[in-house]
């Protein structure tokens, strides 16, 4: 009996032991004065975005003001021969020599523009639902005029990176001088359109956007090709692009000319 009673006031002093630890370490502890100064110097915490190869926020948000919505989120922008093999594709190691096909231009009497913008619309629409986008980058041969094609042929993709002339790769992109569509399995299309935007520019003089109340702005020439239809000919890619090219560096020099003149007109008024 006596065994049995040191046992339970043991077993008792243990309990009350523990009972006294647990206690103890879950009491918060107290601050005197309140939180520390140095608790302001911590960062905030944030999440990183869920970006892989095909997937890029900053890319697709620049396909997205080029009218194509990457829906599958797998849309490569391809600068360099890496970017190819990224892609799964097999890069073209040769600087491509191609031969144009002609292509008629949107506002003349080969190619009305209601009909160029329903083909550009039909292109977009479905290169937005394509399993995969392979997007080349690069100028125009022996130029510094910037190309963005947008087309869903791993054939034809490797080829055309091939054809242009490297550019530098910005970061975040923008949209090119030049934007081709190019669709593989449509029905059968091509044909290129210009068309005159306004961008902004920096104020002169040192001033701000804030000081003259208003945001400065220039016109620019801007190209659009669309090829689609079964299998998509390269040549007809590059017609567009070296047409599309020759009317924006003359649409340029038109307006220096014009500018030329109204600065003359000023200073003999």
């Amino acid at each position: 009996m006596v065994f049995v009673v040191r046992s339970l006031s043991s077993c008792t002093r243990h309990a009350a032991r523990t009972q006294v630890v647990r206690s103890f370490s879950s009491a918060a502890p107290q601050w005197e004065g309140g939180l520390p100064d140095t608790i302001q110097r911590v960062g905030q915490s944030s999440a990183f975005p869920n970006e892989y190869p095909g997937m890029v926020y900053e890319f697709n948000w620049c396909l997205n003001g080029d009218g194509v919505t990457p829906l599958k989120r797998s849309a490569f922008r391809m600068n360099k021969p890496l970017d190819v093999k990224i892609a799964g594709l097999t890069p073209n190691s040769k600087n491509l020599k191609v031969k144009a096909t002609a292509i008629p231009e949107a506002g003349t009497e080969a190619l009305s523009f209601e009909d160029f913008d329903a083909a550009c619309q039909t292109a977009r629409d479905n290169l937005s639902l394509a399993d995969h986008l392979y997007c080349p980058e690069g100028h125009v041969p022996s130029t510094t005029t910037g190309v963005r094609v947008i087309s869903n042929s791993a054939t034809l993709a490797p080829d055309i990176l091939a054809y242009l002339d490297r550019c530098p790769k910005l970061s975040p992109p923008e949209s090119m001088a030049i934007t081709c569509f190019v669709l593989e399995g449509g029905e059968e299309f091509s044909g290129y359109s210009i068309e005159e935007i306004e961008v902004p520019v920096p104020p002169e003089d040192g001033a701000s956007v804030f000081d003259l109340g208003y945001q400065p702005k220039e016109a620019k020439s801007v190209a659009t090709v669309v090829v689609s239809g079964k299998k998509p000919a390269i040549g007809k890619v590059v017609a567009g692009i070296e047409a599309s090219q020759k009317a924006l560096a003359e649409d340029e020099l038109e307006r220096a000319k014009k500018a030329e003149e109204e600065a003359k007109a000023a200073e003999s008024s």
